[in-house]
């Protein structure tokens, strides 16, 4: 099954997991699943409030 990753410098999408036109180390394009069993979640939540992404 492949998978499809996104390139942050070269806005394309690419399913490698380094962008053939810059080398760049891609990301996949989606946010990930949602959990209520997460146990990291409070400390996610903490760490982009002090940041200020999050209010």
């Amino acid at each position: 099954m492949n998978r499809i990753f996104y390139c942050s410098e070269c806005k394309e999408y690419t399913l490698k997991k380094k962008c053939p036109k810059c080398g760049k180390k891609t990301v996949t394009p989606k946010p990930a699943r949602f959990s209520p069993l997460d146990r990291f979640s409070k400390y996610r939540i903490k760490v982009k409030k002090e940041k200020g992404i999050i209010s």
